[in-house]
């Protein structure tokens, strides 16, 4: 996990809101990213970052279809062997959270379990996203993805 996303877990969720709010979306990650569940504003961050990495989603795969690398599909890594699942399409518009541009995860043509969950990422320095989950309208939680190599 790197510097930045360790400093994230040690901030609020109004923090990271305003962190969000003054990123660009930056370009749509393409490949492998490692991912880190965010409760924000938590004594157990860290630990219920640690632990759901290990039992539960270790990050997304991006493979992009358009040209301009404006879209794609992904797949999250799921269990502790880091099986493929829960399908997306990814794409740009406007944030459900400030009007500006984001990067959608969108679950609701994928996945029949999965179709009221939204993703918004936000490039925040090269390689590194912060992203929001929306259920329903409702947002729930928040989420580091950093690029693998």
């Amino acid at each position: 996990m790197s510097a930045t996303v360790q400093q994230w877990l040690g901030m609020t969720r109004e923090q990271l809101d305003d962190l969000y709010r003054r990123a660009e979306p930056g370009r749509i990650p393409n490949g492998d990213t490692r991912g880190t569940p965010i409760v924000a504003g938590s004594a157990f961050a860290r630990a219920f970052a640690t632990f759901a990495r290990l039992f539960a989603w270790q990050g997304k795969v991006f493979d992009l279809f358009a040209e301009d690398g404006s879209a794609g599909v992904l797949v999250n890594k799921v269990t502790p062997l880091g099986l493929s699942f829960v399908v997306a399409k990814v794409y740009r518009a406007p944030s459900w959270m400030d009007g500006k541009d984001t990067i959608v995860i969108d679950y609701s043509r994928t996945s029949f379990f999965f179709r009221a969950v939204r993703d918004e990422i936000r490039e925040i320095e090269p390689g590194v996203y912060l992203g929001k989950v929306w259920l329903g309208k409702t947002r729930v939680l928040d989420f580091a993805l950093e690029c693998q190599p």
